[in-house]
């Protein structure tokens, strides 16, 4: 019986620690309830320290089940410490096609966190700065809700 009661802690302790947040930034901005206009550019900003750690770059969606879309095209703009800058387009896909969300939610909301990046390495030490702007083919997007980044230590 006292193995079992070591056991159950040592796998509780485990479990703890695996939930522990590593994350650098984790953070969702709210979108305004009348859409997300091609202007508005959702800023984050993020100090490194430590060049020398791996991260797991991810961008966090939350949309409505009414969002008409089965993906979403977004620009990600980033700009380094050294003044440098890089713009990517990326898909986020939100709905397989039979049009079912791939996110994880109930009621109307989904959330999604579509992994960038397994194992990034930033360059040089100081602030980045990313932006987000939807690159959809609408100038004001209805059914997102938020969106947001996180970047956390790599496992």
């Amino acid at each position: 019986m006292k193995n079992r009661i070591n056991l159950l802690l040592v796998g509780l302790g485990l479990l703890f620690a695996a939930c522990s947040n590593s994350s650098l930034i984790d953070d969702y901005h709210a979108l305004p309830a009348e859409g997300w206009s091609k202007t508005d550019k959702q800023q984050f900003e993020l100090n490194i320290t430590d060049t020398t750690v791996s991260y797991r770059f991810f961008i966090n969606i939350r949309n409505t089940v009414d969002y008409k879309y089965s993906n979403l095209y977004v620009f990600l703009n980033t700009r380094f410490p050294n003044g440098n800058h890089t713009r990517d387009t990326i898909e986020c896909l939100l709905a397989e096609p039979s049009g079912k969300w791939v996110g994880h939610g109930m009621g109307r909301i989904r959330e999604n966190q579509i992994l960038l990046n397994q194992s990034l390495r930033f360059p040089i030490r100081g602030k980045y700065k990313f932006e987000l702007e939807q690159a959809m083919r609408t100038d004001t997007l209805q059914g997102i809700t938020d969106i947001g980044i996180r970047i956390q230590q790599g496992f």
